[in-house]
């Protein structure tokens, strides 16, 4: 039975290390988004089964504020994954993954930030309800 030399050994730590830490990160990643979808299922249900108005600008905003941060989490996972073991292949993918997430970010962000550039150019109170009804915490 050959033994393994130290470098052997801690690359091989290092491998298996950054393959939990990838599982991690793409669990949160998932745990964001049924977090994001809970919330605006919520704000939905509660739009439909109250009497208020239907302004459903809020609960898409809330939706994507998630979506956005849960596409870091799985570019970050992909990230890992590459790092430890780069083969052409592999880079190739995450280019193409990368490209494909950094553009859904934008125009989530960019939908964002019209979204809320409408709101402000109106008058205050209606700003306020509108980000009081995107916030985490939904109303019962």
């Amino acid at each position: 039975m050959e033994e393994q030399s130290i470098y052997e050994i801690a690359e091989s730590s290092i491998y298996h290390f950054a393959e939990w830490l990838k599982l991690v990160v793409e669990l949160c990643g998932v745990l964001v988004i049924a977090w994001g979808v809970a919330i605006s299922l919520w704000l939905y249900a509660s739009r439909i089964f109250t009497r208020r108005e239907q302004d459903f600008v809020a609960l898409r905003l809330a939706l994507a504020r998630y979506l956005i941060v849960a596409l870091e989490f799985q570019l970050a996972a992909d990230i890992i994954s590459t790092a430890i073991a780069p083969g052409w292949d592999q880079i190739g993918k995450l280019a193409a993954i990368a490209t494909i997430r950094t553009v859904l970010n934008y125009f989530l962000e960019k939908e964002i930030d019209s979204e809320v550039k409408a709101i402000k150019s109106g008058d205050k109170d209606t700003f306020d309800n509108r980000m009081e009804d995107a916030a985490d915490e939904p109303r019962t």
